[in-house]
C-alpha cells in the first residue's frame, strides 16, 4: 500500500473536497550500493560541515536561504509551513481549461487524490463533472515545503494531481538551432511526406504500457543472477568493448531510407522483411510457372500460339535454345486439326 503524503481538501468556488495524497507512482530503477572495492563494505554518506571539515550531526542541521553569498536565513520547517498555513493542506483550483491545451513539456510528478471523511458523493460529483466536461483544473498546491502549479485529472474512477513545470523552468524553442517549419521551407518533398506518413500509419497502435518495459533491468537483474550462481559475486570479470552495432546516423537518400523502412512491415525488424520479401518472390515465381503452364494447356485452341510463350526461364535453361523451338512446332501442329474443326463447324 502506497504511503500517504497528506490529508486536504479540494477547493473550487465554495465547494471543498476532502482527500488524501498518495504517490501514483513507483521506482522499478536498478539501484546499486557504494562499496568499498577492498572489503565490500558499503560506503556511507557523511555530512560535514563545509569550511572545518568536521561530522554534523542531524539535530544541528537547519535550512536556510542564501540572500546574499554566503549570508543566510535560517528558517525551521514550522517557520516554513507557518508562512501559508493554507496552501499547505489545500488543492486550490484557479481555474479549468481544456485537457489537450497544456503541453506534456510542463508535465512532472503525478499523484493520486482519494476522498476522506465521507467526502465520496461530492468527489465523485467532482470527478464526474469533470469527465463530462472535458475539462482539467490547474491548480495550486505546496508539497515537500515547495508551491507547485498543477493539473487536476480524472483518470478513470480517480481523480489524479500532476504538478506542473513553471513556465519559466521550459526553455524556450528560441535557443536552439531547429529546421524552418512547413514543407517548402525544410526542403522536404510531396513524396518524402507521403513515405512518412505511410510508415507512420503502418506502426501505429493503440497506446498500451503494459507492452514496454525496462529492458536494462532485465538484463542487469539476469547479469546479477549468473554471478551468483557462478560464485563469482565478489569479483570484477574484465569484458570486451562491445562492438557499434547501429547503423551511422548519416542520412544519404531519405527517401531510399524511407522506402527500406516500409517495406520492414509494423513493428518488424528487417529479417523479417526480407523473408516476407523473399516469400512474395517465391509466390510471384509460382505464379509465373503457373501461368505458363496454362498457356500451354490452352495452345491447342489457339489460332497462332507464340512460340517462346510455353517455355519458362528455369527449363529454357536446361533444356537449350532448342528444345523451346521443338515445343513450338508440337503446338503448332497440334493446333491445326482444331482449327479446321472450328472452320467446319461454323
Amino acid at each position: 500500500m502506497a504511503h500517504m503524503i497528506w490529508k486536504g481538501a479540494i477547493s473550487f468556488g465554495l465547494v471543498h473536497v476532502p482527500v488524501q495524497l498518495y504517490p501514483a507512482t513507483q521506482s522499478e530503477k536498478v539501484g546499486f550500493n557504494l562499496l568499498d572495492k577492498r572489503s565490500i563494505d558499503p560506503v556511507g554518506y557523511k555530512q560535514i560541515n563545509k569550511r572545518t571539515g568536521k561530522d554534523v550531526t542531524r539535530e544541528n542541521i537547519v535550512r536556510g536561504f542564501e540572500y546574499e553569498k554566503d549570508k543566510y536565513v535560517v528558517l525551521s520547517d514550522d517557520e516554513i509551513r507557518a508562512a501559508n498555513p493554507e496552501s499547505t493542506q489545500t488543492v486550490d483550483i484557479l481555474a479549468f481549461v481544456d485537457a489537450p491545451d497544456i503541453s506534456f513539456l510542463y508535465l512532472d510528478t503525478p499523484y493520486f487524490l482519494t476522498p476522506d471523511r465521507k467526502g465520496d458523493k461530492v468527489y465523485a460529483l467532482l470527478r464526474e463533472a469533470m469527465k463530462a466536461s472535458g475539462k482539467v483544473g490547474v491548480a495550486s498546491v505546496v508539497l515537500h515545503n515547495k508551491q507547485h502549479l498543477a493539473a487536476l485529472i480524472p483518470v478513470g474512477p480517480v481523480l489524479a494531481l500532476n504538478t506542473l513545470r513553471w513556465a519559466a523552468e521550459v526553455r524556450s524553442f528560441d535557443e536552439f538551432k531547429l529546421p524552418p517549419e512547413g514543407m517548402k521551407a525544410a526542403g522536404v518533398s510531396a513524396r518524402e511526406l507521403d513515405m512518412a506518413k505511410k510508415l507512420i500509419d503502418d506502426m501505429s497502435d493503440a497506446w498500451d504500457p503494459s507492452q514496454y518495459h525496462d529492458t536494462f533491468r532485465d538484463d542487469i537483474m539476469a547479469l546479477v543472477e549468473r554471478k551468483i550462481r557462478a560464485g563469482k559475486t565478489e569479483e570484477i570479470t574484465e569484458v570486451e568493448a562491445p562492438h557499434e552495432s547501429r547503423q551511422s546516423a548519416d542520412i544519404l537518400d531519405l527517401s531510399d531510407l524511407l522506402k527500406r523502412s516500409l517495406g520492414r512491415g509494423k513493428g518488424k525488424p528487417a529479417a523479417g522483411g526480407r523473408k516476407r520479401a523473399a516469400a512474395d518472390d517465391d509466390e510471384q515465381d509460382d505464379a509465373q510457372t503457373d501461368g505458363e503452364d496454362d498457356a500451354k494447356s490452352a495452345a491447342p485452341a489457339r489460332k497462332k500460339p507464340r512460340a517462346t510463350r510455353a517455355a519458362s526461364p528455369s527449363r529454357s535453361r536446361s533444356s537449350g535454345s532448342g528444345s523451346a523451338g521443338g515445343r513450338s512446332s508440337t503446338a503448332k501442329t497440334a493446333a491445326a486439326p482444331a482449327a479446321r474443326k472450328r472452320r467446319a463447324a461454323a
